[in-house]
């Protein structure tokens, strides 16, 4: 499962190697202490600082910290309810095939632990190379706690590389005994999965000033819908002539026993050019929700599960109040509720902490990636389609200030079809520094994340967003848009100081795109029509999703000219040129006659 994207690892030498392929710890029973069987201290229940309940019933609660200078991560479970054990462990998606498992079983007499992994068919295999490391258990009156350790990098193919972005946890609950690790059938375990960011940065946390106020934006005794997934939005209005302060750190606000219920949270700003918006307390789909709701966007703080406090650096704050503010904001909690509970009751939501002492720089938020059109698809059947976004050279010498601009947070955004996202800074037309990157992104685990190292961007870099999406399970192609099931490309960095730059995307030229339309009509016996009254989509619609056409696409996306958007905060355009690349492959799209007798390819052209 050590992918080749890993780095280079040097391959310690275990001792559990020279003893044996296989390995077991044994124990008596669950409810006694478990032994020490690696060596290492257990650490203290104190010392795991991140949180998250594993199942919807919060009966097994996973705790973790990490170790940096020993590149591995320290787990406690907490198994409320243990019968005749648990698997435990990772995979690409939250498969339970393919999947790096820890393995606690009990045969009715006695107990073992051991790493192991799943194939293709979902066989469990105990693993030669032991590499979750027990360090021991202990029991309270709550449940039975389990203490493990795994690196990051193993050297081991059957493990998961763990890396920064998220993670897909999985678990699953063993009601009966099972003789041997093989007679474990897992189609008929209990399980689940459970998505998460394990390598937390690890920031100092900011000194707080004493004039702090707090507020917390909570929807008031919501009776959660007995539905898997449910968005609930609640409006909420600042006080008349609320001056300008700024946040410096805000947290979750949970319901006590909704723990496994509120799987994130987002409060967002209106437009300020609305005087006034509509109460509301209810369902985002609903058709009952205000159309005017669609105009608060602008993010205040995100949380998701397993998420702690946000704290913004100490030189800036994010500035909500004053003129130019809009008063009203919008709380957005999903709840996740698979088991279908009914009639819990929830109050959730998000505290601000903020000041009116305000800090040297204003904080901002910008868009990065792709523009919300139509003409940026992608075709049904994919596996892995990879669109870019451009946040370019002559965009950034416009519009940052000289001593540039510092991210330090990040916020990547798909729809369903997304899986992976990552922004890099490029400079002088090399690559420079990854920005934030998730390599098994999930839309539906989306958070405000803390960069480990601010990313210091200068007038004239590059910002580069790049998307990949899955759409096997489709069989029409996916445009971008709003939409859900539209497509979206966007990572919302937050930086400081405050600039007017807001949006800096790009999308394809729509003239090159009109070329594409009428090369597949050359090529293909079916036509699209290209007629004025019908729109991208339905251009897209009618195109025969054949190799040649599929590739010819991906080319498209990857050389054509492309319309950039480098935008202010009111949606004023900065002076720069539009179309700014050459088409590498003109030839064949300007002249497809000659595209089957043409091999000239012109050199890569310069993106900035």
């Amino acid at each position: 499962m050590q992918n080749s994207r890993s780095k280079p690892c040097s391959c310690p030498s275990f001792k559990l190697r020279e003893v044996a392929s296989m390995y077991f710890t044994m124990i008596a029973v669950f409810l006694v202490i478990l032994v020490v069987a690696l060596q290492g201290s257990v650490p203290r229940g104190s010392d795991f600082p991140y949180k998250v309940p594993l199942d919807p019933q919060g009966l097994l609660e996973l705790s973790w910290n990490v170790s940096y200078p020993e590149q591995a991560v320290n787990f406690q479970l907490l198994i409320r309810d243990l019968q005749f054990g648990l698997l435990f462990g990772m995979s690409d998606r939250g498969e339970f095939e393919n999947a790096d498992l820890a393995v606690l079983w009990s045969d009715g007499r006695n107990s073992y632990f051991g790493d192991a992994w799943s194939d293709a068919k979902g066989q469990l295999h105990m693993d030669s190379q032991q590499d979750y490391q027990l360090l021991g258990a202990r029991r309270a009156p709550e449940g039975l706690y389990l203490l493990f350790r795994r690196a990051f990098s193993t050297c081991d193919p059957k493990d998961y590389l763990i890396e920064d972005g998220t993670v897909h946890l999985i678990y699953g609950i063993l009601e009966k005994p099972v003789h041997s690790l093989q007679a474990i059938n897992i189609s008929a375990v209990h399980g689940g999965l459970q998505r998460v960011q394990l390598l937390k940065p690890n920031i100092t946390i900011p000194e707080l000033p004493s004039n702090m106020k707090t507020m917390e934006i909570r929807a008031p005794d919501v009776v959660i819908p007995s539905q898997e997934t449910t968005y609930w939005c609640y409006m909420v209005e600042l006080p008349e002539n609320f001056p300008k302060h700024h946040i410096i750190m805000y947290e979750p606000v949970v319901t006590a026993g909704n723990e496994a219920l509120v799987h994130h949270m987002e409060v967002f700003q209106c437009a300020a050019e609305f005087d006034t918006f509509p109460r509301y307390n209810g369902p985002c789909d609903s058709k009952m929700k205000p159309e005017r709701l669609n105009y608060c966007r602008h993010v205040l703080a995100a949380w998701a599960m397993g998420a702690q406090a946000f704290y913004y650096p100490e030189e800036a704050g994010l500035a909500f109040g004053g003129p130019g503010s809009s008063r009203y904001l919008r709380l957005e909690i999903h709840y996740h509720n698979p088991l279908v509970f009914k009639g819990r009751r929830d109050s959730s939501g998000i505290r601000l902490y903020y000041t009116d002492n305000l800090r040297r720089h204003d904080a901002g938020i910008m868009e990065l990636g792709l523009v919300y059109t139509p003409v940026m698809a992608i075709p049904p059947g994919e596996d892995a389609f990879v669109l870019t976004g451009y946040c370019t050279d002559k965009c950034t010498q416009v519009a940052l200030p000289a001593a540039g601009i510092r991210i330090f947070a990040s916020q990547l955004h798909t729809h369903l079809a997304g899986r992976k996202v990552v922004t890099v800074l490029s400079r002088d037309g090399r690559e420079r520094q990854v920005v934030n990157s998730d390599g098994h992104y999930s839309p539906h685990f989306q958070e405000i994340r803390m960069l480990k190292e601010v990313v210091a961007v200068f007038p004239g870099d590059e910002l580069i967003t790049t998307c990949t999406y899955n759409t096997q399970n489709r069989s029409q192609v996916t445009v971008g848009g709003f939409s859900i099931l539209e497509e979206m490309c966007v990572n919302y960095v937050h930086y400081y100081p405050q600039t007017q730059l807001e949006l800096c995307k790009s999308a394809v030229d729509p003239g090159y795109l009109h070329r594409y339309f009428n090369l597949v009509n050359r090529f293909n016996d079916e036509e699209v029509c290209m007629c004025p009254q019908v729109s991208v989509p339905q251009q897209f619609d009618s195109v025969p999703w054949n190799t040649f056409n599929r590739d010819v696409l991906k080319s498209l996306y990857g050389f054509a000219p492309i319309s950039m958007h480098c935008n202010k905060s009111s949606a004023v355009r900065f002076p720069t040129s539009l179309l700014l690349l050459t088409l590498r492959l003109s030839l064949s799209l300007t002249f497809p006659h000659e595209h089957a007798a043409s091999s000239q390819t012109a050199a890569p052209p310069n993106r900035s």
